[in-house]
């Protein structure tokens, strides 16, 4: 994978990474999945600028996926994925014009993102290693209403495992809808998996990204326009256990 084409500002040199052409400084570790025109992505650059963040489509159902490095500073990429090829090239080539517009501000704003056309529900761990991110966003996936179509949700027993293998232990899943069944869904999903933990009200409120996903994706401010409700749950990646002593 050329990263470097996505994140030139952190594309390393060919001294500092010698044959490895397309290696960037720091990973990506939040990812946006199904990141449709990439609301989540532009609103949070500012607000973590040192890390790098991926938009990415996932399937029939979009998502976005973003990494942070886990810590009190957030220090690495966003990442948008998806799979539609006009909303990615449009995600892609509205991030190009916002470098362009602010590449005389400090810290060159809007590098730490961009957006990759890929199927998410098919290849996620063939984009990220383990343990690499560090927040995983789903905001208003598709919510396949047809029990016939539920295979399709973006949450399911086996694809919260593949989120369990690319989420560190204590990384976030955040989830949310408009639809209270869908939201029903996915709560009893990750609440049945062992490697996650549903985080409580208290300290889910307090998240930054929380505030920032219900209000800045496109259909956040379209469930607002049309005074529906917005169901939020994060989940956390519990720590491994230990392995059993011989």
């Amino acid at each position: 994978m050329d990263w470097a084409t996505l994140y030139p500002a952190y594309a390393c040199d060919d001294e500092a990474s010698p044959g490895q052409p397309g290696k960037i400084s720091k990973p990506v570790q939040i990812a946006d999945i199904g990141c449709g025109f990439g609301g989540l992505l532009m609103a949070l650059s500012p607000v973590l600028p040192d890390t790098l963040a991926l938009g990415k489509f996932a399937g029939k159902a979009y998502h976005t996926l973003l990494v942070d490095d886990g810590g009190d500073t957030l220090s690495d990429c966003h990442s948008g994925l998806e799979i539609r090829s006009h909303v990615s090239e449009f995600v892609q080539s509205k991030i190009r014009a916002l470098r362009a517009q602010d590449s005389d501000q400090p810290g060159n704003a809007y590098q730490n993102i961009a957006c990759l056309r890929a199927n998410t529900m098919k290849f996620l761990p063939n984009f990220f290693v383990r343990s690499q991110l560090h927040k995983i966003f789903i905001c208003f996936p598709d919510p396949h209403f047809k029990a016939r179509k539920h295979k399709q949700r973006i949450v399911s027993a086996t694809l919260n495992s593949e989120y369990a293998y690319v989420l560190q232990p204590g990384g976030i899943v955040y989830t949310i809808t408009d639809v209270e069944d869908l939201h029903k869904w996915m709560v009893t999903h990750f609440e049945a998996h062992p490697a996650f933990e549903r985080v409580p009200e208290e300290e889910q409120e307090k998240d930054v990204c929380v505030a920032i996903m219900r209000k800045e994706t496109e259909e956040g401010k379209k469930v607002e326009r049309n005074q529906g409700q917005k169901f939020v749950a994060l989940f956390r990646r519990r720590e491994d256990p230990p392995w059993p002593e011989e």
